[in-house]
């Protein structure tokens, strides 16, 4: 891919609301992109997960209900099905580090004596999305950061392996510097709590019956009220947010190796035939069509 480029790529629509975007045909795909303009980019999600590092621009991520205003070599971690969008202020040029990466590529760099998904689900539970290096020439992850920045102007034999090679570098120094606490993790005071605490109720939930009414109870809110803060928030409706969240949850049993009725099942649908449809709709194959590609 040329040096500068687009971020996006082509992506289905999918039930009128997110969009599947970016692509991964491999385990792994690392790109250097640089915009001086950024069309707006909507809610969207990928099967895959990615990191982005900021290396110069004025950038706000929302993902999952959640905004951070970003600062030169944050680093963003967004997991595969997350719900995300960014807002770019076109006056500055926008450069950044972008990694696709597989669930199986991680898991083939995981033993018993380390994980380099560590630092994923660190964050994960410290609620955050994004790390930040509290002093930069001091840290050697920024100095892995800046080796594997250069690397992109170097053409020499097997650059693309140089460049894979510099990345499992950047992973081992992102999870030390994780697991040592050298990193912080940055909280956002952009995000309505309600509305998190609903996202975080509803994924937990996903197996269970889950009626607008029902979660305006637990919440103690008006329906209509709930509805309305739900779109403001995230850019959908709690409906199709749901049904979304279910499906990909049901995709990502298949792929492990459910059994689809089963997985229809445990992401809460009660009659396999409208969880067919609906899957089907989604994403443009039948969960059998998913199953077959396993074998």
């Amino acid at each position: 891919m040329p040096h500068s480029a687009k971020i996006i790529a082509k992506g289905e629509k999918t039930m009128g609301q997110y969009e599947k975007r970016g692509y991964l045909n491999s385990e792994f795909r690392l790109f250097h992109l640089t915009d001086t303009e950024t069309k707006e980019i909507e809610y969207h999600y990928h099967e895959f997960d990615k990191i982005t590092i900021l290396i110069r621009g004025r950038v706000n991520y929302i993902i999952e209900g959640k905004s951070y205003e970003l600062k030169p070599y944050d680093i963003v971690l967004v997991k595969h099905n997350d719900i995300h969008r960014l807002v770019v202020d076109n006056h500055f040029p926008y450069e950044r580090i972008i990694v696709y990466i597989s669930p199986n590529f991680m898991n083939a760099y995981k033993t018993e004596d380390y994980d380099l998904n560590c630092c994923f689900l660190k964050a994960e539970k410290a609620g955050t999305n994004v790390l930040r290096i509290p002093s930069l020439e001091k840290s050697s992850l920024f100095r892995s950061i800046t080796r594997l920045e250069r690397s992109f102007s170097d053409d020499a034999y097997a650059a693309a392996l140089y460049r894979q090679v510099l990345f499992i570098e950047f992973m081992i120094h992102l999870s030390r510097a994780a697991q040592g606490d050298h990193l912080e993790f940055i909280d956002t005071d952009a995000c309505n709590p309600k509305i998190i605490d609903i996202l975080e109720y509803i994924g937990s939930h996903l197996s269970d019956e889950l009626t607008i009414d029902g979660i305006a109870g637990t919440f103690f809110i008006s329906r209509y009220y709930m509805m309305r803060l739900f779109k403001q928030e995230t850019g959908c409706t709690i409906g199709n947010y749901i049904s979304q969240k279910r499906l990909l949850l049901g995709r990502e049993l298949i792929l492990s190796g459910t059994s689809a009725a089963q997985a229809a099942y445990e992401c809460g649908y009660k009659d396999y035939s409208t969880f067919q449809r609906a899957y089907k709709a989604l994403f443009k194959e039948s969960p059998r069509d998913t199953l077959l590609t396993l074998s």
